[in-house]
């Protein structure tokens, strides 16, 4: 009996995937509305998809382009996988068509620009993939039709500019994924109109320059990572700027010089109780050479205070010697108005 059904699902299955409207190599599941064309060795983008489907899977192909208005057959897609083809060029208006559509992968291809046209008919888009690309900049204009995008996935590009309102319709974005790119600094505006951003991923770029303000729009994070950077040391405003309930920071990883300033910093940032520096005790020294190696929870805290106690008798001194240098100068200044009035006293006499 149970040969019998699998023998049935096997042969209804078959029908389905070989009926007219399902493309040769694809698995058309009408009932489930899946149409499955992964693996199936595709250069370009099947032209029969059951247009009821709304996932649709094409990926692991060989598919390099992808051509303007190319899903109008397909416009109840609520699912459109890409990932792991050959993708280089995705023509402007390609996605216009998809007004329903919530989750776009386009991964692990070879993407390298996105013009102004990317996201025209992506307003209902929620989740979009592309990780592992060859992207180098990110336009002011190229998402900004995303209005409901809420996880962008841009790891492992090369992405080395950030224009500013290159994210100012994503006013619902909570998870934004930037980690193993080329990113130098970060400017103030460029996270401006992320209200709901929950998870900022900076991981692993090559950021040595952080303005203080870049961080103060995000009244919603959770979970800052920038570990594996070039900092060497940070601003306390930068992050005192953050003004949240609750923000997870992660740093390890970067080249800290652990002088008497940066252990100040790390000091007051303990102080703020809405702060958690979850890999403090990780944090390793690179410079000054004789720390070099250390963690910077082990560097000895007398040498600072003995700093500040030197830096506090030199200004004492200092103060104290201009102090006296201005009243040396007022008694000779002193002296020099008695003698010439007894002079003119003396000559007026003789008069």
């Amino acid at each position: 009996m149970k040969l019998v059904l699998l023998l049935l699902l096997v042969t209804e299955a078959s029908c389905r995937s070989h009926s007219s409207g399902c493309e040769k190599g694809c698995d058309c599941l009408g009932d489930l509305k899946f149409t499955i064309c992964s693996r199936a060795s595709f250069t370009r983008l099947p032209s029969r998809v059951p247009p009821n489907t709304e996932r649709l899977d094409l990926s692991d192909n060989w598919i390099s382009i992808i051509p303007e208005r190319t899903f109008n057959t397909t416009r109840k897609l609520r699912v459109l996988l890409l990932q792991n083809n050959n993708i280089s060029v995705v023509e402007d208006g390609a996605f216009s068509q998809l007004e329903f559509l919530q989750k776009l992968d386009l991964s692990w291809n070879q993407i390298t620009t996105l013009s102004e046209g990317f996201s025209i008919g992506l307003a209902s888009l929620q989740e979009l993939q592309l990780s592992h690309n060859r992207l180098t900049t990110l336009g002011s204009r190229t998402f900004r039709h995303l209005d409901s995008i809420q996880r962008l996935n841009l790891t492992n590009n090369s992405i080395q500019t950030i224009q500013m309102r290159s994210f100012s319709s994503m006013s619902l974005l909570r998870q934004l994924h930037l980690q193993d790119n080329q990113l130098t600094s970060l400017r103030s505006g460029t996270f401006s109109m992320l209200r709901s951003l929950e998870v900022l991923n900076l991981a692993g770029n090559q950021i040595s320059e952080v303005e203080t303000g870049v961080f103060k729009p995000l009244a919603s994070l959770t979970l800052l990572n920038i570990a594996k950077n070039q900092l060497t040391t940070i601003c306390f405003k930068t992050f005192l700027s953050i003004h949240t309930y609750s923000t997870h920071l992660l740093l390890e990883g970067n080249p800290w010089n652990c002088d008497c300033d940066l252990q100040r910093v790390f000091r007051k940032l303990h102080s703020i109780q809405r702060l958690f520096l979850d890999d403090y005790y990780n944090l390793t020294c690179s410079s000054p050479p004789d720390l070099q190696g250390y963690l910077l929870i082990n560097v000895d805290d007398e040498l600072c205070i003995a700093e500040t106690v030197t830096v506090l008798i030199i200004t004492i001194t200092v103060i104290i010697t201009l102090l006296a240098a201005m009243l040396m100068g007022e008694r000779k200044r002193r002296r020099r108005k008695k003698k010439g009035f007894h002079w003119t006293h003396l000559m007026g006499a003789v008069t």
